[in-house]
């Protein structure tokens, strides 16, 4: 079977024809010449019109799926069309490669895009013998087509955070759709101001007049312009920001606890204890459950803290926003009645500040038979971290954006000249 006729089935092109295929001059290449169907003619790379020929260029070249291990190549020699509808004379549209300038078909390209789903980007183009810049075409081309094919209908839950983007302390903000059946990165701002932030509602205008529920973390720019532009959702602060917080309270408790036995010259029992108070009771291993269980039966203000905490964890079983409200007054008013909790009574004027947010969390569990997280957006958000570390040097940051939309985006993929199932 010749190589032809692999490519005539696999890899047609409408008005071009596969001539011939020889090893180049080198022997590490099989080259296919390419060229017009006689009669042809070509379309205009700007309006997609056809057109007569004005002259021909220089050939070039356009890499293929290897084949064997053995490098593949395409020989073209684009034409020029007099494009009467341009009133110009325009290059040809070339079918197989991703761009006009670009030396990758798209099967190619589509090849390498798949493979960096698993691998980090320098170690595929050290797989397929091809260059760093040329990975990151194809994934950019890759990622261009699945944002212009995406379904952007019937988005009824968002969850918004950010990543650091670059050092400096410079963060993106990335916007999600965490509904039950959809999960993927809707859109990414380059800061984390209400002005970018701003922009995702701009860009998005339209599509999300179904949105019920927002989830969020505790910063301020976020909760105004959710607050403005999606004044019929639900902003949700879920359990994994609250319970981030109280842990951070609790932890506190214990440093400055170790501190003030050492200044008394007493043995700091709690040295070394960190996970012990912050873990789940289940999570704990038989030497830190035996531990837990000694140093409960010593009167320290960890201890307390600890009993709160263990207490405030019957706070999400509730799933009537009525008895839960109940159940946070009565814990806030008595952890406000201990002097010696600071950092406790710290975290509750948090969570009476933001109440009635925390309530979304029971008002859309009971309205909408869901229980939003942003859970979600957090597991989402180590992906995301993991794929920036995956791709070995950005050379710029629309880079940074391909690989976060590429590895969470779910997008569609262009047709691909074979699969394997």
């Amino acid at each position: 079977m010749h190589l032809r006729t692999v490519l005539n089935a696999v890899y047609r092109h409408k008005g071009f024809i596969y001539r011939d295929e020889r090893f180049s001059s080198d022997g590490t290449c099989i080259e296919v010449s390419v060229r017009p169907r006689q009669g042809s003619r070509g379309l205009c790379s700007r309006c997609g019109q056809p057109g007569p020929t004005y002259d021909t260029q220089k050939q070039r070249t356009f890499w293929m799926v290897p084949i064997w291990s053995i490098a593949v190549c395409l020989l073209y020699a684009p034409r020029r069309i007099n494009c009467r509808h341009c009133q110009a004379v325009c290059i040809e549209r070339i079918p197989w490669a991703i761009s006009q300038k670009s030396s990758l078909t798209s099967a190619f390209a589509h090849c390498l895009a798949s493979w960096a789903r698993s691998l980090s980007w320098k170690e595929v183009a050290h797989r397929w013998q091809t260059t760093w810049e040329k990975v990151a075409q194809s994934l950019e081309w890759f990622v261009d087509w699945g944002l212009e094919h995406r379904q952007l209908a019937d988005i009824y839950a968002i969850g918004v955070d950010e990543i650091q983007g670059s050092k400096g302390h410079r963060y993106k903000t990335l916007v999600y759709q965490i509904d039950a059946g959809a999960k993927r990165l809707l859109w990414i701002g380059q800061e984390r101001t209400k002005e970018s932030f701003g922009e995702f509602f701009t860009e998005f205008d339209g599509y999300l007049t179904q949105v019920r529920v927002v989830c969020s973390d505790m910063w301020q720019g976020y909760l105004a312009v959710i607050a403005e532009q999606l004044p019929q959702a639900l902003n949700v602060l879920d359990r994994f920001h609250i319970v981030k917080k109280l842990n951070e309270a609790i932890d506190q408790t214990r440093r400055d606890e170790v501190k003030r036995l050492r200044e008394q010259g007493k043995e700091a029992y709690l040295s070394k204890t960190r996970w012990i108070w912050l873990k789940r009771l289940t999570n704990l291993t038989g030497g830190q459950y035996i531990k837990l269980n000694e140093l409960l039966t010593m009167n320290l203000r960890t201890v307390k803290a600890h009993f709160f905490k263990e207490h405030f964890n019957r706070f999400w079983d509730y799933t009537q926003a009525a008895w839960a409200e109940r159940f946070l007054d009565t814990w806030c008013t008595d952890v406000m009645r201990h002097r010696s909790l600071p950092h406790l009574k710290k975290f509750v004027g948090t969570l009476r500040s933001h109440k009635d947010l925390i309530m979304n969390y029971f008002r859309a569990k009971s309205s909408l038979r869901q229980a939003f997280s942003s859970g979600i957006v957090e597991g989402f958000n180590n992906k995301a971290k993991l794929s920036l570390r995956k791709s070995y040097g950005f050379r710029t940051v629309k880079y940074q954006d391909v690989a976060l939309y590429h590895a969470l985006g779910n997008l569609p993929e262009p047709e691909a000249t074979h699969r394997f199932g």
